[in-house]
């Protein structure tokens, strides 16, 4: 029997009506953002991929006043942070979280853990970077890019340890039983069953840490600050795309503010790669 048929006709009405309502100002609220989002890449695309040419990616950031120049001393300088900051925020970041997930249920540790890591989820960027300014820069008298790892580390690790609970969480108990039975220890079970079993999880979890620490600028500012020329030296200043892209956009050269879009295309592009391969990654955790 149809349910409609035992409704009140008026009360149906009304459900249909908030309904029609509900959607609708779901579907603006979607075409609003969609809207916005693609008007952001089209601005990027037509200013952004005139700048786009093989000096962008072989020449140094120009002097001012000079023409032409590139931002290859930026993009390897981004490089070596990001790379850095994942090396350290990825172990770091995983081993809390089998911590939280297989050892610490009931523990007062792993509550503080997770308060702490709550708070460091929702702390402005620019906070953390004004911390390490405070405790690493001031103390050593000079930025340096080991400076800007170590901030950027701190904003990745809350979001690898948080994505790595709850991925380990979701492995069935029936996975740990079957181990437990067979005679395995338990650090074995965490590392060889749960965590193998949940790899996808902490992958999209490891991807989108650097997808959001790719782009920060406030903490590069206090930490790494900026530097004219090529150097792979990690203890002086060194040169990233964001910082980059912030102080050629305001200034009164033209091949500079250029400059400013070509990077900020490309590190749009770089994000939006990054989260596309972190939905491709869930979409096969779920599936599989």
């Amino acid at each position: 029997m149809n349910m409609h048929t035992n409704m009140n006709p008026a009360i149906y009405a009304k459900r249909k009506r908030s309904n029609f309502i509900g959607l609708s100002l779901s579907m603006i609220a979607m075409a609003l953002g969609m809207i916005f989002l693609f008007w952001i890449l089209g601005v990027l695309l037509v200013k952004g991929l005139s700048s786009v040419d093989l000096n962008m990616f072989v020449a140094s950031t120009p002097a001012p006043g000079s023409e032409g120049g590139g931002l290859a001393n930026a993009i390897v300088g981004s490089l070596l942070i990001v790379v850095s900051c994942t090396l350290i925020s990825t172990p770091i970041g995983v081993l809390a979280g089998i911590y939280l997930s297989e050892y610490g249920a009931r523990s007062k540790i792993a509550s503080i853990t997770r308060f702490v890591t709550d708070i460091m989820l929702s702390a402005p960027s620019i906070v953390i970077g004004l911390f390490v300014y405070a405790v690493l820069v001031a103390q050593v008298r000079h930025f340096s890019g080991w400076a800007g790892t170590i901030a950027l580390a701190l904003i990745a690790i809350p979001v690898v340890v948080r994505t790595t609970e709850n991925m380990l969480q979701l492995v069935p108990g029936g996975l740990r039983e079957a181990a437990y039975a067979l005679g395995a220890p338990k650090w074995k079970v965490a590392f060889y069953v749960t965590l193998k079993a949940a790899r996808s999880g902490v992958i999209t979890g490891i991807l989108l840490a650097l997808a959001r620490v790719s782009g920060e600028t406030a903490p590069l500012l206090f930490t790494a600050l900026n530097n004219q020329f090529f150097s792979t030296n990690m203890n002086a200043p060194m040169a990233n795309l964001p910082v980059v892209i912030f102080q050629f956009a305001m200034s009164p050269y033209d091949n500079w503010v250029s400059l400013a879009w070509g990077g900020a295309l490309l590190i749009t592009f770089v994000v939006l790669g990054l989260n596309i391969i972190t939905r491709v990654v869930f979409r096969e955790k779920v599936q599989g």
